[in-house]
Order: structure tokens, then sequence, then C-alpha cells
């Protein structure tokens, strides 16, 4: 068996509140230590597998893969592996926001979860935690592994040649962003059309619902009368605006706030402990000409250094980039597939126009080029093209990268199966009997499997 700890089994455990499937009676069919597995866990991996494109697997396969997950849970442990209560927070925040933007609302997923974004949170926290450590003990067994340009040759000369990936055309391309600032007296207009906007509220003269439709430059929900349901304890929101949230009773306005959104005026409708369902309006202060050009002029610089490498593409990002998500990507643009190679309907409109405009070929910088975020704001952005390629048959002048990433994934596995082949004897493993046909499953110790119904 290759041990491979993919995203489909990472991600088995901590989407099964959202499973659709029949009622199983449950039951343990697998334990490792003191880590059960139980019988729907296996029913919901396949939901989960299905849910996100891929071919229903064999029972057999899917426990496998849950033992493994545990062995190298029960490993860090012993351990010590390191993992934080911030990391596991972090991550079960970013799910629950996946999640709420594919059900289109909190609500819609709570109904169809059947319980709270609380609960939830609950329910995700040890199999997340498990997730944790086991991929830190695996990295700890593979950290090591190097795989060599001959290796690589060897890996790609085994393929078939009818088996080699087609690719569409793709491209591999960097930014560094900036936002230029709006003048103080632009700032100014949007505050004083805040407070304004806030005294017809309070006068009754307006509902705030019907000014936040016509004035908010939020456009998640203007078209909502500016309403969200937000919970305290979740960390997507800017912590300015939670706070001034929470610091309202029901059918207050806050003051002016200033995030890193814009300016803001809150409404709380109605709160419930740590939920709460407000309304907001949020102007964007209106960039001119002269920041704009200011902010091109700087950029050009940058860009002129580039060309004539004063300053590394990385460094620059570093130093000057306002995006973000820069500290984390190194400013490369990625794709959904969480990879760095990019077809061309992944790309927004404005990035689609400005490389067809400049017919940027690989190490080529673009002009500084305005442009309009998903939140509406304005910014300005240097774009880099790190490689652009044809449709073709994979090969290893093109795609070197990509099969020696799969041959060095290849030498892990097999470090791994050596790893469990010499310790798998020293975990107390009982495995339901109606897994004794498993084939896969014989290297487990078979003679501890438990008697089936």
């Amino acid at each position: 068996m290759k041990y491979i700890l993919s995203v489909a089994f990472l991600g088995i455990l901590t989407t099964s509140v959202l499973a659709q499937q029949k009622v199983v009676a449950d039951k343990i069919v697998g334990i490792v230590g003191d880590k059960i597995i139980l019988k729907s866990e296996i029913a919901i991996a396949n939901e989960d597998i299905k849910r996100n494109g891929g071919q229903e697997q064999d029972g057999c396969t899917i426990l496998d893969g849950m033992l493994v997950q545990k062995a190298l849970v029960l490993q860090a442990e012993k351990d010590s592996i390191p993992v934080t209560e911030e990391e596991i927070e972090a991550e079960i925040d970013q799910k629950i926001r996946y999640f709420i933007q594919q059900y289109g609302s909190k609500e819609a997923l709570e109904q169809i979860a059947q319980r709270s974004v609380y609960q939830m949170k609950e329910e995700f926290h040890q199999p997340i935690k498990e997730q944790r450590l086991a991929q830190g003990m695996r990295n700890k067994i593979v950290e090591g592994i190097r795989i060599t340009p001959t290796e690589v040759q060897e890996y790609y000369d085994k393929i078939p040649k009818d088996s080699l990936f087609f690719y569409e055309s793709e491209i591999q391309i960097g930014e560094i962003v900036v936002y230029p600032k709006p003048s103080r007296d632009i700032e100014l207009l949007a505050i004083d059309e805040l407070n304004e906007y806030k005294q017809q509220v309070e006068s009754g003269a307006k509902q705030f619902k019907t000014l936040a439709s016509l004035y908010s430059d939020d456009p998640g929900s203007k078209d909502k009368g500016g309403e969200y349901q937000i919970n305290r304890l979740e960390k997507q929101w800017d912590p300015i605006f939670l706070a001034a949230a929470f610091r309202l009773k029901d059918g207050q306005i806050s003051p002016v706030i200033k995030t890193k959104f814009g300016y803001h005026i809150i409404q709380m409708v109605s709160r419930n402990g740590d939920d709460a369902v407000i309304r907001h309006i949020l102007r964007i202060p209106q960039i001119t000409e002269p920041e704009s050009a200011a902010a091109i002029a700087m950029l050009d610089s940058v860009r002129k250094a580039l060309i004539a490498k004063q300053i590394g593409f990385g460094e620059a990002v570093l130093k000057y980039s306002e995006d973000e998500n820069a500290k984390f990507t190194a400013g490369i643009r990625m794709a959904r597939d969480g990879s760095n190679y990019l077809k061309f309907d992944e790309l927004d409109k404005e990035t689609t126009i400005l490389l067809k405009n400049t017919n940027l070929q690989a190490g080529q910088y673009s002009q500084p080029t305005l442009f309009t975020d998903e939140r509406g704001k304005k910014g300005v952005r240097l774009v880099y093209m790190i490689s652009r390629s044809e449709p073709h048959r994979e090969n290893l002048k093109d795609d070197y990268n990509r099969v020696a990433q799969r041959a060095l994934e290849q030498k892990k596995n097999k470090a791994l199966q050596t790893w469990f082949q010499a310790r798998i004897a020293t975990y107390y493993i009982m495995i339901d009997g109606d897994f004794r046909d498993c084939s896969n499953l014989s290297k487990w110790q078979t003679r501890q499997f438990m008697t089936g119904n």
C-alpha cells in the first residue's frame, strides 16, 4: 500500500456533520492503540469524497487510510509533535468560512448540518487536531528525503507514454500590489456621509437597511440591506469591526469606525450571546488621480529595479506588496486546486485583459496597472510572468518541477511504508471481521481481527 495522507483522508472527519447519508447502525470497525474508528465514519468519508468530485472508494481503502492516520497520531503524541490551539482554531475558522460560502449563509449551513456553528466548531476540534498531529508526524518521518535529477528521470521513464498528463495552456504569475491612500479631505467626506446616515436613522427619517442598499460599498451585504450574521469568536471578521458591533445594544448605531476595508457605521439588530445580527454601511474613500499616479510611479521604480536585477521578486513582494495573502504565497497567484499553475479561465477579467494586451512572456514584468479588487477597493499592481505554456503532453523540459514533485512524493511514501513495517507490530490493533477479506489490510496484524457479525 502507498501510505498517502491525501486531502480526502485528511478532510474525512471534519466535514462529517454535512454528510447526507442514511442512518447506519454504528459500531467500532478499527482500533489502533486507544484510537477507534467507527463504521459511520467510513460512510461519511465516501460522501465527503463524492461531494468533492471524487470516485466512491471501497471500505477497505478508506479504513486503511484511517488506520494509517491513527497510527501516525499515536506516534506524534509519543514524540510530542507540537500542535497549538491557535493553529487548530485557525483551521476550524477557515473550514467554517468555506462551508458558509458553499451553502450561501450561516443559517443555510446550520440548517443542513442541524446544529449551530458553535457546535460544529466543538466537533471539528479533535479531528483537526489529529490531522495536524498525523501530518506533523509524517513530515518528521520524511523531512530529510530529497530527490535527484537522475531519480526524476528514472521515475519519468517508467510512466507509459499514453499515461502522461496533458496540460492546457497554463501560466504562473506573481503580483506586487499596492493600495493608494485617499486624501484626508476624501476620508473626511466619507465620515461626514456616514454621520449623516446615522442621524437620519436615529431621527426616524430613514431606515438603516434602505440607506445600506442605496449607499453601502460592500457588495457582500448591499443587496441584503447591509445585514450580516456574525459570531464574536469567528476570526474572519475584522477585530475592530467585531469589537464595535458587540459594544452595541439592540437597535443602537455605532459611531463611525475605520477598518482595513474603509469606514463603517454598524447597527445592532439582535444579539444572543456570542451571536448577533447586524447591519452596516461601508464607505470606501475614493482614490483620485494624484494618489493613483503616485502609486504607479512607485511601482514603476520597483519594476525598473527588478529588470535591472537590483532586487529579486520575492524581496520586492516582501518589501512593497500590500496584498494580505502575499506573506503566505510570496506574491504568487494560486489556482483553485492549490497549485500555482493557472488556467486562463481562472483569472479575473482585468488580469485576462492585461495579459492579452501586453502579451507578457516568461521573465517579463507588466507596467503598473490600476485594478479593482473583489471588495471594490482600488489598487495598482505589477504582474510578473513566471512561466507560460502552450497545450502539451507532459515532458521534463516544460514540466520538470511537477514530475519531480510526484517522484519525491513516491519516494516519501516508500520511506513511510518502511517506517510502518518496522512499527506496526508495536501497536495494539483490532479490525472488525467485516473487513477480513481486505487484502490491503493484511499488514495490520490479521491475527487480531475481531469476530464479525
